[in-house]
């Protein structure tokens, strides 16, 4: 099942695709984090009117998280050693979970314009990543338990300004630009993916492909994520966890490639759908002195 929240008029509803050009939508409004929070994601009914997807925007499903998303850094053994070789650090794969977050703020529609504003970076870059949405909430979950917790999956573009995470000690502020996570266009249900660790990425700018890989890659498989994350801290329904981005960024590159007004940025994960956003510069009124 394809679900996701959309903007109808002027509410928020929840969304089931029934096909290519059709939805079905909840009467009530909501959104599907509140929902998945209250442990409560209506199934769709016959009474829910068909409408059509050009009547409907497409938002984040989960359009206001409730917590910081969580990440997942250096997940992938190519692009851990393309950092540290950028970094002119001694190439070494991660003994357990590079963890950071990224602010609730920084969710935004798979097909949102995002502002890129110089006076904040000038080194933003591309992420493509596959997150799991967790359904189930607890904590010390065994990773043999782990899918039981997990709601669906979905596409994130983990944005990040390079200037801003190099330049301070840790990641949260070059990661947490408003707007520079966007999420969709649905979440598909953990019974519709077989294996969340057979499925390809990639990333295109302006058409040009950057990134291309094989969630295969991954270092800690989802299972281990959560269970990893769960011994630390409870996992709440809601949750969104970004597994981590394989190589070809950006910053990485000789020489480095950033993101720039006007460029159009497309990243897809098979089988979950394609975010497409452009960047644009700020309104005059909202530019930074």
């Amino acid at each position: 099942m394809r679900i996701t929240t959309v903007g109808y008029g002027a509410e928020r509803h929840i969304a089931v695709a029934r096909s290519e050009t059709q939805w079905q939508l909840c009467p009530e409004p909501g959104d599907l984090g509140a929902a998945l929070e209250r442990g409560a994601v209506p199934g769709p009914q016959p009474h829910w009117p068909l409408v059509d997807a050009a009547e409907l925007e497409l938002l984040a499903p989960i359009p206001a998280p409730r917590r910081n998303v969580i990440c997942l850094g250096l997940n992938y053994a190519e692009h851990a050693a393309e950092s540290q070789r950028a970094k002119g650090a001694e190439w070494a794969l991660p003994s357990d979970l590079v963890v950071f977050t990224k602010a609730t703020t920084t969710v935004t529609g798979p097909y949102a314009e995002i502002t890129l504003d110089p006076a904040v970076t000038e080194q933003l870059d591309w992420e493509v990543e596959l997150a799991a949405v967790i359904g189930r909430g607890g904590r010390h979950i065994p990773a043999e338990r782990a899918a039981e917790h997990v709601f669906g999956y979905t596409v994130v573009n983990d944005l990040s300004a390079r200037d801003l995470q190099f330049r301070h000690k840790q990641f949260f502020l070059g990661k947490s630009v408003d707007g520079t996570c966007p999420m969709g266009p649905w979440i598909t249900t953990a019974d519709a993916v077989p294996d969340p660790h057979a499925l390809t990425l990639s990333c295109r700018v302006n058409g040009v492909l950057k990134q291309h890989a094989c969630t295969s890659g991954m270092i800690a498989t989802v299972p281990q994520i959560v269970a990893g994350l769960s011994r630390v801290l409870t996992l709440e329904p809601g949750d969104i966890i970004a597994t981590g981005t394989p190589s070809g960024v950006g910053f990485a590159r000789q020489p480095p490639e950033y993101l720039a007004p006007g460029d159009r940025v497309t990243s897809e994960v098979e089988g979950l759908g394609r975010l497409e956003n452009r960047l644009a510069s700020p309104p005059d009124d909202e530019r930074q002195p």
